[in-house]
């Protein structure tokens, strides 16, 4: 049974359609990734899953249910703009949350004392949230999101708001939790930890999803063309234009993706002719961040023609 499952979805705003007739399943047990650029509807379609707002055409259901059928704790939510009730101490926030997805009183307080110190926050848990910082009060919501174990959790930007080494933590939660049974949707702008966590990914544009499937997959089948140079020295300045797409140039290194045809070869003369002392030079994989760049760029070209 498909953990989630849209089918023909349609949301409007006025005369806005947000989401444009989205279908597409989500097989449990994975970390699944939605993408999309602001505005692309992928925030609308996470709130038509939960409920906020109501499908105007289609439907989606969740373990084969819908909203209404679900227990209380099968579900969990990090919403993009943080839901926490900032007069309430820490502690005391995620036990009412625990209680309210049906989770008994001791076992809620051993739960929320726990799992504030799993995330160090041992010592906040009689401060008020208002006192934290962001990136604590980023902790505490993804608490409140996956403490009830539920069996699909939404995380939309759950990285939003942490330095690198609560990045880190957060990983190690997300991947815990799916280990322990946990289906999760994670919507980022991060593409290099949606790489590192996600199995299969949904991107979405314009309310449509233009993009789908296995990420090891995609980056294979939009790598194909792209070549990668590494310098011993300082970077050339061979004008390769006609033989690339696009490029990428960083201090000592460079990215390319080529034309239909051209020879990695010829770019290779081109770059030793110039004087660039090549000290590396391989096929590369595109990175989900280049692929997003791509899909969205190519998708504006084609509504603009």
């Amino acid at each position: 049974m498909n953990a989630l499952e849209y089918r023909e979805v349609e949301k409007y705003f006025g005369e806005t359609r947000a989401v444009d007739g989205v279908s597409f399943s989500v097989e449990g047990d994975q970390i699944f990734g939605l993408l999309g650029p602001n505005g692309a509807g992928k925030t609308s379609l996470i709130r038509t899953t939960m409920g906020i707002y109501l499908p105007d055409r289609g439907s989606v259901s969740i373990f084969g249910r819908g909203l209404k059928e679900l227990g209380d704790g099968d579900l969990g939510y990090l919403p993009e703009e943080r839901g926490l009730y900032p007069k309430m101490k820490c502690a005391d926030l995620l036990i009412f949350f625990l209680e309210l997805k049906g989770v008994a009183a001791k076992a809620a307080r051993k739960k929320a004392f726990e799992s504030l110190e799993k995330v160090g926050l041992g010592e906040y848990s009689a401060r008020k949230v208002e006192e934290l910082s962001k990136g604590m009060q980023q902790k505490v919501q993804l608490l409140t999101a996956i403490n009830h174990s539920p069996r699909l959790a939404i995380l939309d930007e759950p990285f939003s708001g942490l330095d690198p080494v609560n990045v880190e933590l957060f990983k190690e939660i997300i991947k815990d939790a799916k280990a322990q049974g946990m289906t999760i949707v994670l919507s980022s702008h991060q593409m290099e930890l949606v790489e590192q966590l996600c199995n299969n990914i949904a991107l979405i544009n314009k309310g449509k999803i233009v993009l789908m499937g296995d990420v090891g997959e995609i980056r294979k089948q939009y790598g194909e063309k792209e070549i990668h140079l590494e310098f011993g020295g300082l970077m050339p300045e061979a004008d390769l234009s006609e033989f690339t797409e696009w490029e990428r140039r960083e201090a000592n290194s460079m990215t390319l993706c080529l034309k239909d045809g051209i020879n990695p070869r010829a770019v290779l003369d081109r770059v030793w002719a110039s004087g660039g002392e090549v000290v590396r030079f391989e096929s590369a994989k595109a990175s989900l961040h280049e692929i997003f760049v791509r899909v969205v760029r190519e998708g504006e070209v084609r509504n603009e023609n």
